[in-house]
Order: C-alpha cells, then sequence, then structure tokens
C-alpha cells in the first residue's frame, strides 16, 4: 500500500508538471527597476523586453561524503542545503552548507610513528592499522553554469545540466579508534594475511570484529591553528523538472583542501612526513523547491529564445508595416473595390466611377454643359445638348477641398466613470455620432486619447478605456480600426475623460497597442 501512494505521488507530480514560459506582457512579475525598460518596450520604442524577476532555490540533499587522503576511505554519508539564485538565463550563484561523516580503514599495516599522538600507546616498532572518523562542517560559494536552458529545436527540456566552480572554508574534527572499551591497546598481531592485496576483504572483515568503533583518541592535528583548511571545488550536476516548482538534482562536488590531516594522518615517507594534500568528494541527490512570489520560475529553466521564436512564428507584440493597397488610377478607392479606371482629376463616387451630375453619359470632369435638361438629351461628346446654351451652363463648378477637421466637425469627448472602463448610455450615443460622420467621410480618420500615467493601475485604465472606446467603434459600428489612431497615457487631460478628435493631414499612429499592465486588469 505504502509504494502504491508513492507511486500515484510521483505521478500526480508529473502530471502538474509543464513548461511555464515568460510573458513579456505581465507586468505584475517586472521590478521597479526594469519597468521603464517594460514600459518602452510595450510602446515599441525598445526591442529588448524586460528582464522578469524570477524565484530562488533551496536545495536538500543527501549522498555519500568520502575523504581522499592517507587512509582508504569507507562508505560514509552527508547531507547538504544550498540557496541559489540567478543573474542571467545561464549564470546563477549559490550559497551551501555540507556536512559529512566520513570514516576509513586501511587493510594495509603499518609501523607506528612517534609523532602521531594517537598511536603513542603502542611499541615504537609495533604495526598498527590506521583508521578514522572525521566529521566536516563546509560553507561554501559556488557560481554555477546552465548548458541546455537556451534550446535553438525545441521549447524547453525536463533536464537541466550544469557545471560549477567555487570557494569555501571547512571545519573538521577526526578520532581515531585505537583503544578498545577496557582502554587498552588493541592486539593488531592478531590480524593474518595484511599487506597481500587478495586478502584486503578478509582482513578488513577480522579488523571490523576487532575494533569497538568508538573512536575515543584525537587524531593528529595542528599545533599551530585551528582544524580550518580553506578550500576550492569544482562540480557538474543533473536536474529533473517534476514541475514548476519541484526538481531533482544528482551531482557530484569535489573539493580540494591545502590540508592533510582531514583523514587524522600525515603521510610519510622514510619516516619524514611530506605534503600530500588531502581532497573529499560528496556525491548527492537532492530535492529542490523553487520559492518566490509574483516571480517566474529561475531562469536556467527558462528558454529566452522561446519569446523570439514565438513572435516570429505568430506575431503578438511585433510592430508590422502598415499594408498598402494598390490603387491603379488613384481615384482613393483600391482596386479590389473600383469599378472603373477613371481619367486623373475627375471626382469619383466610392465605387470608383466617374460622377455624373446631369446623367448625361459624359463625366463632370469633360462635361463642357454640367447641367443638361434631359429634354435636351441626347448630348454630343463634349456633354452639350441640343438646346441653346443658357448663361453659366458650361460653368464647371467643382466643390472647395476640406480638411477631415472641417468635414468631421467638432467630435464630443467621452466621460467615464471614476476607476471604470465601461461605456455609459451617453457614451454609446456620442460614439454613434461620431461613426455617422466617419461613414459620410471614409477618407478621414480620427484620434481617440486617454490620459494620465502616473503609476501601473493609471496606464492600464487609461488604455481600457481608448480600447472600450475603439472595439465598440470597430466591431458594433462598423469602422475600420485602420481609421482609428489610438494613444493612452497622453499628458494634459482629464483622467476621467477620453479626447475624439479628427486627425490631421498626414497624421499616423498605430491603431492597436498592447495593454501595459494585463495581469491589472484581470484582477
Amino acid at each position: 500500500m505504502k509504494k502504491q501512494i508513492i507511486l500515484a505521488s510521483i505521478l500526480c507530480l508529473s502530471v502538474i508538471g509543464s513548461f511555464a514560459q515568460i510573458d513579456v506582457k505581465d507586468s505584475s512579475v517586472i521590478s521597479a527597476k526594469n519597468l521603464p525598460q517594460f514600459s518602452q518596450f510595450m510602446n515599441g520604442v525598445y526591442n529588448y523586453p524586460a528582464k522578469p524577476r524570477d524565484q530562488f532555490e533551496v536545495g536538500f540533499k543527501l549522498g555519500s561524503f568520502n575523504v581522499n587522503g592517507d587512509v582508504a576511505s569507507l562508505p560514509s554519508m552527508g547531507f547538504g542545503v544550498h540557496v541559489r539564485k540567478s543573474f542571467g538565463y545561464v549564470f546563477s550563484a549559490r550559497a551551501n552548507f555540507t556536512y559529512g561523516n566520513a570514516k576509513g580503514l586501511d587493510w594495509k599495516s603499518r609501523i607506528r610513528n612517534n609523532s602521531n599522538p594517537a598511536w603513542t600507546g603502542y611499541a615504537a616498532s609495533s604495526n598498527v592499522f590506521y583508521n578514522y572518523k572525521s566529521q566536516f562542517s563546509d560553507l561554501s560559494v559556488d557560481g554555477i553554469f546552465s548548458l541546455n536552458n537556451i534550446r535553438f529545436h525545441k521549447q524547453s527540456s525536463k533536464f537541466n545540466a550544469y557545471l560549477f566552480a567555487g570557494f569555501g572554508i571547512t571545519y573538521y574534527s577526526v578520532n581515531v579508534d585505537a583503544k578498545d572499551a577496557s582502554g587498552n591497546n588493541y592486539n593488531f598481531a592478531s590480524i593474518t594475511g595484511a599487506n597481500v592485496y587478495d586478502n584486503r576483504k578478509d582482513v578488513r572483515k577480522q579488523l571490523k570484529n576487532l575494533l569497538d568503533g568508538n573512536y575515543e583518541t584525537l587524531a593528529e592535528s595542528h599545533s599551530d591553528r585551528p582544524s580550518f583548511t580553506p578550500t576550492t571545488h569544482v562540480g557538474f550536476g543533473v536536474a529533473y523538472k517534476i514541475n514548476n516548482k519541484i526538481n531533482l538534482a544528482i551531482e557530484d562536488k569535489f573539493t580540494a583542501t591545502n590540508d592533510d590531516l582531514l583523514d587524522g594522518q600525515r603521510w610519510y615517507s622514510t619516516n619524514v612526513p611530506t605534503i600530500e594534500f588531502d581532497t573529499y568528494n560528496f556525491f548527492s541527490v537532492g530535492l529542490n523547491i523553487n520559492l518566490g512570489a509574483k516571480a517566474v520560475e529561475p531562469l536556467w529553466w527558462i528558454n529566452p529564445l522561446d519569446y523570439a521564436y514565438g513572435e516570429i512564428r505568430n506575431p503578438r507584440l511585433m510592430r508590422l508595416p502598415k499594408q498598402v493597397l494598390p490603387d491603379a488610377d488613384g481615384d482613393g478607392v483600391t482596386d479590389q473595390f473600383d469599378l472603373e479606371q477613371t481619367p486623373q482629376g475627375c471626382p469619383v463616387d466610392s465605387h470608383g466611377v466617374s460622377k455624373d451630375t446631369d446623367g448625361d453619359g459624359v463625366p463632370d470632369c469633360k462635361d463642357k454643359e454640367l447641367v443638361t435638361p434631359t429634354y435636351c438629351q441626347p448630348v454630343d461628346a463634349d456633354g452639350v445638348g441640343k438646346c441653346p446654351c443658357i448663361e453659366g451652363c458650361a460653368t464647371v463648378v467643382l466643390p472647395p477641398v476640406l480638411t477631415c477637421g472641417q468635414l468631421l466637425g467638432a467630435l464630443p469627448n467621452v466621460m467615464f466613470a471614476k476607476n471604470s472602463a465601461k461605456l455609459s448610455d451617453d457614451a454609446t450615443r456620442l460614439l454613434a455620432v461620431v461613426a455617422d460622420r466617419m461613414r459620410n467621410n471614409p477618407n478621414c480618420k480620427i484620434v481617440v486619447s486617454g490620459y494620465c500615467a502616473g503609476n501601473k493601475h493609471e496606464q492600464q485604465r487609461s488604455w481600457d478605456r481608448v480600447e472600450a472606446i475603439t472595439s465598440y467603434l470597430v466591431e458594433k459600428e462598423g469602422v475600420s480600426r485602420d481609421r482609428i489612431i489610438f494613444k493612452y497615457g497622453e499628458e494634459g487631460g482629464d483622467c476621467d475623460t477620453v479626447d475624439i478628435r479628427a486627425a490631421n493631414d498626414g497624421e499616423e499612429g498605430l491603431n492597436a497597442v498592447p495593454a501595459p499592465h494585463p495581469n491589472l486588469r484581470k484582477k
């Protein structure tokens, strides 16, 4: 039953797992320091999105801890904890504490040396078997380089491989099992077969039966300094993501020191001590947890190319050039809707057909008799009828060219309730008037301007109000979005009022702008 519960838990954790990529439009995960860059990016004046605030990692690990020294090591255990924080998508830093409890036992006997106080109770010429039990407390800092989160042909991977290196300081204490429970020296002469390689297992078995494992005697130590040693280390690890909060890691950490007494025994060559520094190794399996509110998962799990590839494939924030529709005759009606290729300068209707005021079959731009009575028709090629021409009949009076400001006139402003972006009934009636004027003047654009940008809430509210007006004109009144210039967060106006005016000749602007802080709007 316990096995079934464990398997079910692992399955649930795996199902929960997903690859949550960065939403570059989410302002809630942007720090105050990076908000100016975020605003520039969202407004299209800077190409790079702001770096998001990401979670930090807390890890717990357990594994094999072994000293590589002058005495053969035995299987030993250690555990560690760490806190890790990213500085980018590749590099992160980690602070570690590791505790190790290492043991060692030689299967070869050696002649006791007087300089090691642990064995001073034995005769100078007697053979002993070196052994030790060391306890380590290791504080260290390392830099970590992720190797495979930036991927060109895959969105993400559940595996993250990394290399690390760093430095630290280690405190250690070493004891030796040199006395039996009664405080007497061991009778190592009873051990048979020592120093023969093929007998090493049998020798260790005999020693295990002889030694009581109390490690009651202090090993050799430095007389001039405490048992602290500076360390440097390197390592390699692989983490497996269970979900966006939890991952499992396997890593191996090799640590070098400038101390030869980690195993309580100094190396001797012909009874003369020589310097051969000890090292230790920690091979571990760990559980890592990501912590932090209003932050994305740690950056070493995220592929920074995901946004760029996604934008190329399905543009959302990309500034695309305005589409230019062909108009071969230059009459203001695009070719796909133009029913006639009109000579230059001839006024046309909405279908691109030349205007013919008197309906005599001659367009106004060629008609020498603009208004020919019906009873005087048919007319000749110049549009002149059979009746005598009265005074002024040949004068073609073209209407004056008016600006969009004159054609649309003064457009109404739209008022909103405080902290609201909902259109009132009065506002929709005003927008119906705006839409009607725009339909009567198809070549004119309008500018919709919202105000106030003192903070993120004001910026989002201003955007919401401009978007509400734009969406209503497009979806309810059938106005093309290309004829609306979208502006929000402007200065110099009332925060609860959105101004609508005719666009000046040649004035251009975006007709759709991404929401600056969409998460605030959702909440």
